[in-house]
């Protein structure tokens, strides 16, 4: 396994035993039924009933859950063991079936057979993937002819901007080279951890774009959202049922959505 797996996946094993106990992810109100999908992707998602869709990089499995809960036939997939053994554990206590699998995404075509009507994956993702290539590859080679995927993702200005205030730019909007750091602590409130090494990687508009039509999917719909639905930046203000930068509110875009959908050959 290469360095930055074996580091991120250490890391996200830490961070799934703070998160699961977190106020950030509303277990209990989720063990009661509550759905953990947000507005942006239930718009966009539609309805889902009878489809077959395969989560990406889906942490301890909510939003894997919360689809199955709307009647579809769902697949999630997470680097990490502890999410996974974590998401088992939630779909077999709430009696929902689901089928998780363990594994680098981008070797998801080694343990996984079907084909799906839907690929869905959200917030925080492509930027633990060092190219967005093979990501491409990976979508188009698990979605049905004009199967669509649902991605919805912070949006890569947000990246740049410096982490302790998010008012000055830091950091390359291009994907120039790894960002390697050194953290202890999480998007979500609960305790720190022991300091850990992480690999990033920021992923412009334009490499997104490129990464799926030349993977053969047609964008169908592409938004850009000036407010937030997770309070998991610092120095935010609530504002319109999200957030956004304080000082700059209605200034920048913090979340875009793309609804893309493979070509029928």
């Amino acid at each position: 396994m290469q360095e930055y797996l074996k580091a991120n996946k250490a890391l996200w094993n830490q961070k799934t035993t703070i998160h699961e106990h977190s106020d950030f992810y509303q277990m209990p109100a989720f063990l009661e039924g509550a759905t953990s999908l947000k507005a942006i992707e239930l718009a966009l998602l539609g309805d889902v009933k009878g489809k077959k869709i395969l989560h990406l990089q889906c942490h301890f499995g909510q939003d894997t859950i919360s689809l199955a809960r709307m009647g579809a036939q769902v697949t999630g997939l997470d680097l990490s063991d502890k999410s996974i053994d974590k998401a088992k554990e939630l779909a077999k206590a709430l009696g929902v079936d689901v089928h998780f699998v363990c594994c680098d995404i981008f070797e998801a075509d080694q343990f996984i057979e079907d084909q799906f009507d839907m690929i869905f994956t959200s917030y925080g993702t492509i930027s633990w993937l060092p190219t967005l290539d093979r990501w491409g590859q990976i979508i188009q080679h698990f979605l049905k002819p004009n199967g669509q995927l649902i991605f919805v993702e912070f949006h890569p200005f947000i990246w740049t901007l410096d982490d302790a205030t998010l008012t000055k730019i830091t950091y390359s909007y291009f994907n120039l080279e790894p960002i390697i750091e050194t953290i202890s602590s999480s998007y979500t409130d609960g305790p720190t951890h022991a300091p850990m090494t992480s690999y990033c990687w920021n992923h412009s508009l334009s490499e997104v774009f490129q990464a799926l039509m030349a993977n053969g999917l047609s964008i169908e719909n592409f938004q850009e959202y000036k407010t937030s639905p997770y309070n998991c930046f610092p120095n935010t203000v609530a504002l319109d049922k999200g957030y956004q930068i304080k000082g700059m509110e209605n200034k920048l875009p913090m979340v875009y959505s793309i609804l893309a959908k493979k070509i029928s050959v």
